[in-house]
Formats: C-alpha cells, sequence, structure tokens
C-alpha cells in the first residue's frame, strides 16, 4: 500500500523524515504524488495526495501560507525536494508543518522526483496485484464452500479467515441464515428485513442498543434483494480492502439464495398440486398419500387443514407470509405442507398432540411477530379419517378462514363453530353445487358472451352492497337507469326477480355454490 513510511522504508529513495504529523499520518494510505511549486496548489491537490515541491513558491507566499493551502486540500503530506540553490529545507517550513501536524520528508539532490513516482507506482501495482491474487483465491474459496454444500455459514467462515468481522446473513423475511461473531435478536432481524423491504435499500441500518449502526451488502437472486450480508459495523469503520471482500462474498451468496429459491419453488409447486389433488375428489385421491409422505406427512392417521390469510382489507397474502407458517410448523417438528395462494396458505399435516385451537392461536403470535400490525385468521376444517378424506376438511377451512376475514374480533374458528350458509352448502358435493349454479347462471353468461353484457359483474356488485342502487352504480361506473336495465335483463334471464328476498337468496347462493364448485 502506498503510504509515508512505505516510501521511507525504500533505501533508493534517500528520504528523511523531519516532521512525523499527527499520530498514524505516516501509515495512512495515499491516493499518489503531486508534483507543484504553485503559492495555493489546494484546487489541484486531490485529499490524501503526496505533495512533491522544489520550493519555487516561496518567492510567491510564505511557508506558513502554503503549508496551510496544501493542508486545506487534505494532502496526505509534503515531500521537499533539495536543490543546489536550497541545499537545506526551510526552517519556516519545518516549523509549519509541526504547528499543522503535517508530515514533512526531505529528499536528497541525488534523487528525482521520478524516482518517487515510479516507488509510488511500484507499490500500487503491488497492491492491485495483491488484491487481484486475494479476490482470485477467495473466489475459489467461495465456490468450493458454496459446491460443497457449505451454504451460507460456509460463505462466513472464508470471510472470517481473513477478517475478524462479525457478520450475519439475514433473509427479507427476518430469517437468519447464517452467522459468525454476532447474534442478531428477532427485533434487529425484523430491521434488516424492513431495510431490503425499502427502494432503493439503504446501505446502513440502525440496530439500536448497543450494536449501533450496521453495514448491508445486498444479497440478490433473479434481480430482486433477497437477503443481505450484515456487518455489525458502519460502512465508515470498514476499510477498501473489507468492503471488497464482503460484497464479493455477497454475490456468492446469491447463488446460495438462488438455489434455495430453486428448492422452495418446487415444494411449492408440488404443494398446490397437492391441493389440487384434494379439491378434485375421487379422481385423484389415490394419489394424495403418496404426495404427503414426499412432505414426511404420514398419510395413514387422522388428519388437519389450517387456513391462514390477513384479515379484510389485505386483499392477497404479504411475500413471506407461507414461509412464516411453514417455519412455524417445522419449530413445533411437525411434518406439514404448506401451499400459498394468492389470498391464503393452507397448511395440512397430521393431528397434532396439541389442541388445534392452541395451535392456530400459537401460529397467529408467530404471524403477528414477523408481520407486527397486520390482523391474521385461521380457518379450521374437521379432522379427516383418511388422506383420501381431504377435500371436504380443505373446502371447510378455506370457507372458515374466508368468514373470519370479514369478521371482526375472532381470529380462530372451525368452520361448524362460524354457523353460516357456507356450512350448508359445504356439505353439498360439487356435482350438486355445479348444478344448481349453472341452472342460475349459464343464461347470463350465455349472454354476456354474445353481448359482452356484464350481467354477472353486475349482479355480483349489486348483491356485494346490498341491493343499493347508487352504490352498485357508482361501483360500476354507470347510470343508475343502465344499473336498473340490466337488473331486468337479469330478472328475465334468470326467472329471479332481483328487488324480492327471496330471489336474490337464491341468486347469491348460487354465485356461492359456483364458488365452492371451483374449489
Amino acid at each position: 500500500m502506498l503510504t509515508l513510511a512505505t516510501l521511507l522504508q525504500d533505501p533508493s529513495l534517500e528520504l528523511e523524515l523531519l516532521v512525523a504529523g499527527a499520530d498514524g499520518s505516516l501509515d495512512g494510505a495515499a491516493l499518489w504524488v503531486h508534483n507543484t511549486e504553485l503559492p495555493d496548489p489546494s484546487p489541484y491537490v486531490r485529499e490524501g495526495e503526496i505533495v512533491l515541491t522544489n520550493g519555487l513558491w516561496q518567492e510567491q507566499t510564505t511557508a506558513a501560507d502554503f503549508t496551510r493551502n496544501v493542508r486545506r486540500a487534505g494532502a496526505a503530506g509534503i515531500i521537499f525536494g533539495l536543490r543546489a540553490q536550497t541545499p537545506e529545507t526551510p526552517q519556516a517550513l519545518v516549523d509549519a508543518c509541526e504547528e499543522l501536524g503535517l508530515p514533512l520528508l526531505e529528499i536528497s539532490t541525488r534523487v528525482p522526483f521520478t524516482a518517487v513516482t515510479e516507488a509510488a507506482s511500484a507499490l500500487r501495482a503491488d497492491q492491485r496485484r495483491d488484491a487481484l491474487v486475494g479476490m482470485v483465491r477467495r473466489g475459489d474459496a467461495l465456490a468450493q464452500a458454496i459446491s460443497h454444500g457449505a451454504g451460507a455459514s460456509g460463505v462466513l467462515a472464508v470471510l472470517r479467515r481473513e477478517h475478524e468481522l462479525p457478520l450475519a446473513v439475514v433473509d427479507r423475511m427476518a430469517r437468519p441464515l447464517a452467522s459468525a461473531g454476532a447474534e442478531l435478536s428477532a427485533e434487529q432481524r425484523r430491521l434488516v428485513a424492513e431495510g431490503l423491504a425499502r427502494h432503493p435499500p439503504p446501505l446502513e441500518v440502525d440496530l439500536a442498543g448497543e450494536q449501533g449502526r450496521a453495514t448491508l451488502f445486498l444479497v440478490g437472486a433473479v434481480g430482486d434483494t433477497d437477503a443481505a450480508l450484515v456487518c455489525l459495523k458502519p460502512v465508515t469503520e470498514l476499510s477498501r480492502q473489507e468492503q471488497d471482500a464482503l460484497d464479493q462474498a455477497a454475490r456468492f451468496l446469491s447463488l446460495e439464495v438462488a438455489k434455495q429459491q430453486a428448492v422452495q419453488a418446487i415444494e411449492l409447486r408440488f404443494a398446490s398440486e397437492l391441493l389440487d389433488m384434494i379439491l378434485s375428489g375421487t379422481r385423484r385421491a389415490a394419489e394424495v398419500p403418496d404426495r404427503l409422505r414426499a412432505f414426511g406427512v404420514d398419510p395413514t392417521g387422522e388428519l388437519v387443514v389450517l387456513t391462514t390469510a390477513f384479515a379484510d382489507g389485505d386483499e392477497s397474502t404479504l411475500p413471506g407470509l407461507s414461509e412464516t407458517v411453514g417455519s412455524f410448523f417445522l419449530d413445533q417438528s411437525l411434518a406439514v405442507v404448506v401451499a400459498g395462494g394468492s389470498q391464503d396458505v393452507v397448511a395440512v399435516l397430521q393431528r397434532p398432540r396439541k389442541e388445534l385451537h392452541e395451535l392456530a392461536e400459537a401460529l397467529l403470535r408467530s404471524i403477528a411477530q414477523r408481520f407486527p400490525g397486520r390482523r391474521a385468521v385461521v380457518g379450521l376444517g374437521e379432522p379427516a379419517a383418511t388422506a383420501q378424506a381431504l377435500r371436504q376438511p380443505l373446502i371447510q377451512s378455506r370457507e372458515a378462514c374466508r368468514v373470519l376475514r370479514r369478521r371482526q374480533g375472532q381470529a380462530v374458528a372451525s368452520f361448524n363453530e362460524l354457523g353460516t350458509h357456507r356450512l350448508l352448502l359445504g356439505l353439498q358435493d360439487t356435482e350438486t353445487l355445479r348444478n344448481f349454479a349453472d341452472g342460475v347462471l349459464v343464461p347470463l353468461r350465455e349472454f354476456d358472451r354474445r353481448r359482452d353484457a356484464e350481467l354477472e359483474t353486475t349482479l355480483k356488485a349489486f348483491l356485494q352492497y346490498d341491493g343499493q342502487y347508487a352504490a352498485t352504480a357508482a361501483a360500476l361506473y354507470v347510470h343508475v337507469n343502465t344499473l336498473r336495465n340490466r337488473l331486468a335483463k337479469i330478472t328475465e334471464l334468470t326467472g329471479r326477480d332481483t328487488g324480492r328476498t327471496e330471489d336474490r337468496v337464491d341468486l347469491y347462493l348460487a354465485l356461492e355454490a359456483d364458488e365452492l364448485a371451483q374449489g
């Protein structure tokens, strides 16, 4: 590394130290060397450069002013070159450097400034070569750690061989992936995850307490920020070499995160296929036990289904809910199949020893820690005696969750506890539901297909807004007269008057039955 101390150690330069400057000045990294005879070189000298001068500025300014200008530029120090006209370094320059704490070296008349430049170039070349060799060796070690399955912990172990830094890896769901020399609390991991959710993510986060500020090195897979390599030091306390090493490690961690995401994507696809198998009824029931075994769930005993979602107002599941649910059951040492949908997360597992409501309450507490301020609900289905009998509990669980999302206060309930019309519909087989729904809705759909009239959409909105004409028309962005004409056509096609409660019940149940039949 180029420093005044390394230049002093080169005997060919014949340098002599006159003023050491402030503590550590000689060992501080120097940017480059700058030859100048200007009385005020501050506009041209970069911070960290070593100023080379023969003192020709003495005819235009004093040593004190020249030194102050050099100091103002943030130079690393001054090398004064002796010449025949100036066989000794001016005492005024020595005194000024002493006063300002600026290092001052003297070079003999036998050595030109070009020798200093050549020495600086050689040091720079050695530094770059060493950095490149170190990066290649570190890259080989990181690649070996990843390829041998050491994971994120192996990456941190490679880093710790070179730099004794407190490190941790945290993903965007606030899960700890690895740590070395640092243990983050759940709250600190949450602060890191919140930082990763910002656009763009910050360079540092305040972890509060004794930890203070920590530097984040982003770990991405497929273009997104999925995790962070966290160094429990602010970036200002990290050397350039440490920052480069951490940045390189973060890139290798991206490979590990991408691998984990690929595995999770495969598991999620298989889990979603399992739900399709269950909902298909007897047609694919024989395939369900083998798929459960693939996830470690024993299909021979009683099975239960829990469906989790955020309450009304959060129309879709947040990223990380499926992972949070899966992690909860794994922490409970329960084998589980977790499938995340657009609006809920379904968990299928063998009936646990713990009472099901108690387990659901514990799950909600775990979700609340991960998503503070969000209200979640859990719907429960009745236990299934066999894997082939899971269809009804799955429908019940999802319907219970759907009802709970609309109700205030209650967060956990089984389907039978809710006392809703969906309970009656859920007792019917798919064919019965389909026949009833089609008998009412097919005429509307045929008319919509021919005329693009949006009758079914209008009916859903009208029932959603409790038959209020103004509110329904506003929601559909149509005039009230247009709404009345559409409702009249619905009455004509279905034989059910949208103004009568009895007929409205038929229309509403048809829509609900259609949704249930589709699973």
